[in-house]
């Protein structure tokens, strides 16, 4: 596939978009139209006042080094810890304060609210601490029995 557009960094570290008229746009941002359900599928590239510059309907569809820019713009922006495991909950009433092991390391979180604990499938859960850092479990049934067991009574 051929792309109509080039991709580079400018000196300043912000992303650059230079289209098949010779264009320029800096500070484009990629925006991932299904983060967490498909995060390879559906892309936008965004100019810096929020108009869509491209869609892209993977990120296979890219040139490596393309590719690897991208890949870099959207870590640096997207932050979701994805939770491994359950070790202690201060309280099966909110707000509770809970102790949690991440991809990322241990934590501790509260959760205000059980209306901050979201599915977004029969075994995906996005979980909304107080201070704004949403945490991910991928798929509740894999977790062990203990962390299963905590988890159901917010459920």
């Amino acid at each position: 596939m051929s792309l109509n557009f080039t991709l580079q960094r400018t000196p300043f570290g912000r992303l650059l978009l230079i289209d098949a008229e010779g264009t320029r746009h800096e500070g484009v941002i990629p925006v991932r139209a299904f983060p967490i359900t498909a995060p390879q599928s559906g892309l936008s590239l965004v100019s810096s006042d929020g108009h869509e510059l491209f869609w892209l309907d993977t990120l296979d569809s890219l040139p490596p080094d393309q590719r690897a820019l991208i890949q870099e713009e959207l870590a640096q922006r997207e932050f979701i810890p994805v939770i491994q495991r359950l070790i202690h909950v201060s309280s099966f009433s909110t707000p509770s304060e809970w102790d949690i092991e991440t991809d990322r390391g241990a934590v501790r979180l509260t959760l205000r609210s059980e209306d901050d604990i979201r599915r977004l499938s029969d075994d995906t859960l996005l979980i909304s601490s107080s201070n704004g850092v949403q945490y991910l479990i991928q798929d509740k049934t894999v977790l062990d029995h203990h962390s299963r067991k905590l988890l159901s009574r917010f459920l």
